[in-house]
């Protein structure tokens, strides 16, 4: 929360040393534009929703996530119209932008390439498993990383959230970094690259 897509892509620049670029990849960094953010007393900071409270035991602040949901699939069709196929394509984010992600993949785009959450977790009774109930299809898989050290969103919250999708018929992993807190680090970063290029090999790039 509070930064931007510009100051994200920074971060991992620092952490790799270079930029996580892709020959065959085009990477975009969004924004989440400027909002009331109740956990900060209402104060204005670039978050993706707003949330009652930063816990996994309350109700989600839906109204916002849903409005969220809507500019971000206008991403998604201006790069369909661009000629990327849509299972060409995958999304996610560090923190509440997994959180983002997820809502996005899992609730309206169920035809993306995968999804990935790092440090992320859905609350309780999200709207993200009310919509997987019975579902029937091949969903996007995830890609999820957490450290045991973190102190904001607890390894818990996302472990619990990995098993509740994977019980969902959501094919998951869960990749454990022990004594990382709410952070970033390199080996995060080059298994993302590694799991990226999995789900998005160079040859059906030069298919297309």
């Amino acid at each position: 929360t509070g930064d931007t897509g510009q100051g994200a892509r920074t971060w991992i620049k620092q952490i790799l040393n270079q930029d996580m670029a892709f020959q065959h990849i085009k990477v975009i960094y969004p924004t989440a534009p400027a909002r009331p953010y109740t956990p900060m007393k209402g104060a204005f900071s670039t978050v993706w929703f707003d949330r009652y409270k930063i816990s996994n035991d309350c109700p989600e602040h839906i109204e916002s996530i849903d409005a969220m949901c809507r500019g971000l699939t206008d991403l998604i069709n201006d790069e369909i119209k661009n000629g990327i196929a849509k299972n060409r394509i995958l999304i996610g984010g560090f923190s509440m932008g997994g959180g983002m992600a997820m809502h996005l993949a899992y609730r309206f785009h169920q035809d993306l390439a995968g999804v990935f959450a790092l440090s992320s977790f859905l609350n309780k009774d999200s709207a993200v498993y009310q919509a997987l109930k019975g579902n029937e299809r091949v969903l996007p898989e995830l890609f999820q990383c957490h450290g045991t050290a973190d102190e904001l969103v607890l390894y818990s919250w996302g472990e619990e959230t990995n098993k509740m999708l994977k019980s969902l018929g959501v094919s998951t992993s869960l990749h454990t970094f022990p004594n990382l807190n709410h952070e970033l680090n390199r080996t995060e970063i080059e298994k993302l690259k590694t799991w990226i290029v999995k789900k998005l090999p160079v040859e059906a790039a030069k298919t297309n």
